[in-house]
């Protein structure tokens, strides 16, 4: 079958379109434009803010992790967001039986709002599962006089631990965190959280655990002493892992670990980013969302507008790499051609683990503003894409929900917030994906809290798309300056010399 890249097609209607690909599917109205149509898909609402607490701003919650082992899948977010950084507890989400019906709770013993805990907010949520031991386990960030990177273990995925400390001094930000699930690797069991040290202008760390997240090793920098944020650890079957990370110069770097977590590389580069800034006063910036499939070849996707002219909006780009060294040029994902005035941000990619190469099944939610240049309020929407190829190909889009309008979210120093980052997981050969909808405040009140389609998404059916001829465009450059802080949920400036030495460059 020929396949066509979205510059092919962006002169045709719809029903051409549809003609050239043998078949679009369903009995969509024709139409001039490709965005996705009108959502018809059912959600379910996990949770809910239940605090009171002055420093919060409720009803709220943000920024949900997944992972699935069996068909169990948990899910962790922030509950009551703080301004200042974090939320009043961290929530989780959990289903046993792939998606159909859900139980949710509080983790205990974390912040001052919740059995007994000592820190005033807590973030970052980030889920692992540990076969060796049985035993699910949530990474968090505790926020305080003396913040601290968490482990909170449990069971069954409901009932949870207090939690344990993994970092013993700097200011953590941004952890993640991962385990070695594969049976023949000699690191079976082993378990890898991440983070960087604010206090060290980002320093990256990583500790291990071998014992289910009981105790846990001391940090450790990569061996160039590199700084990054908002990495996400990934264990290869030979129990290699690699971490793509963000670097704090507009850089998409990874590193990895061949002996458990006794060193690690030094960083090497997947890609320069080049990235546009969001308008709506939104909080967003381009982390990485990073997936393996069952061969091992790790994706990484992020905002990017190389392809866009002058830099106008956002498109997702995918790397992917067998080795964690040498990575493919980034490939835009054909959402909508790159004439369109969509904005793409803050994806949550999914890899089907039971799948590989170029029969990979990915699944990539996101969130999008349908005008990008749409000023100081915008409206924002949900939006699905899936490929069976790999990356090689792309199907037509699914609107998840929206329109959410940017002043309906919660406020931080760094802008108005949905989320950092989102998730998607599979489940007997489905996506669920889990993310925050925003609906209009009463009053003071937000109405911001977590959802999943109430029917695991499968395989679109229909017409593929393809960038494959595409070229980014000549000299491209970010449309905004550099980044004044080094973290997100922190306020620590870049020291103003520094500033001036990174603008130099």
């Amino acid at each position: 079958m020929r396949r066509w890249s979205f510059s092919n097609l962006a002169g045709l209607s719809l029903v051409a379109t549809c003609l050239i690909l043998s078949g679009c599917g369903g009995s969509s109205k024709p139409s001039e434009t490709l965005p996705p149509p009108p959502t018809t898909v059912a959600l379910t609402r996990l949770s809910s803010d239940p605090y009171t607490n002055a420093s919060s701003q409720h009803a709220t919650e943000v920024e949900p992790d997944t992972f699935a082992f069996g068909t169990t899948v948990v899910s962790a977010f922030q509950v009551g967001r703080i301004s200042q950084g974090g939320g009043a507890d961290i929530g989780f989400a959990t289903t046993t039986d792939g998606g159909t019906i859900w139980s949710s709770g509080f983790l205990p013993g974390i912040t001052v709002f919740q059995d007994g805990g000592s820190f005033s907010a807590a973030s970052d949520a980030a889920v692992a599962y540990d076969a060796a031991h049985a035993t699910w386990l949530i990474s968090s960030l505790g926020l305080g006089t003396n913040n601290q990177v968490l482990v909170s273990r449990s069971p069954d995925g409901v009932n949870w631990s207090g939690p344990i400390a993994v970092s013993s001094g700097g200011d953590p930000d941004k952890n993640w965190i991962v385990c070695d699930n594969t049976a023949s690797s000699p690191f079976f069991g082993h378990c890898y959280v991440e983070w960087d040290d604010v206090a060290a202008q980002d320093r990256i760390q990583m500790s291990t655990s071998t014992d289910g997240g009981l105790t846990w090793g001391a940090a450790l920098a990569t061996a160039n002493s590199a700084t990054g944020l908002g990495g996400q650890p990934l264990v290869q079957p030979s129990g290699k892992v690699i971490v793509p990370i963000l670097g704090v110069s507009n850089s998409m770097l990874a590193f990895s670990s061949s002996d458990g977590g006794t060193t690690w590389s030094s960083t090497v580069s997947i890609s320069s980013i080049t990235d546009h800034a969001e308008q709506g006063g939104l909080r967003s910036t381009p982390l990485p969302s990073a997936e393996m499939d069952a061969a091992g070849t790790v994706y990484v996707v992020w905002s990017d507008c190389r392809f866009r002219v002058n830099c106008t909006a956002n498109d997702l780009v995918l790397s992917k790499s067998s080795d964690g060294v040498t990575w493919s040029m980034p490939a835009r994902i054909p959402v909508d051609p790159t004439t369109s005035t969509i904005d793409h941000f803050i994806p949550g990619l999914g890899v089907d683990p039971g799948t590989s190469g170029s029969s990979a099944h990915l699944g990539l939610a996101y969130y999008y503003y349908p005008t990008s240049n749409c000023g100081t309020v915008c409206n924002m929407d949900a939006g699905f894409i899936s490929s069976e190829d790999g990356g090689s190909t792309w199907s037509t889009p699914t609107k998840l929900a929206g329109p959410m309008q940017t002043t309906w979210l919660p406020n931080t120093f760094s802008g108005r917030m949905i989320a950092d980052y989102i998730s998607t997981s599979y489940v007997n050969g489905k996506a669920i994906t889990v993310f925050a909808v925003a609906k209009a405040p009463n009053g003071n009140v937000f109405d911001q809290a977590i959802y999943t389609p109430t029917t695991p998404i499968a395989a679109r059916a229909g017409a593929r798309f393809s960038s494959a001829s595409e070229q980014p465009v000549a000299h491209a450059r970010s449309d905004h300056g550099r980044r004044r802080f080094y973290d997100l949920d922190h306020e620590h400036p870049i020291p103003p010399k520094r500033r001036a030495r990174r603008a130099a460059k």
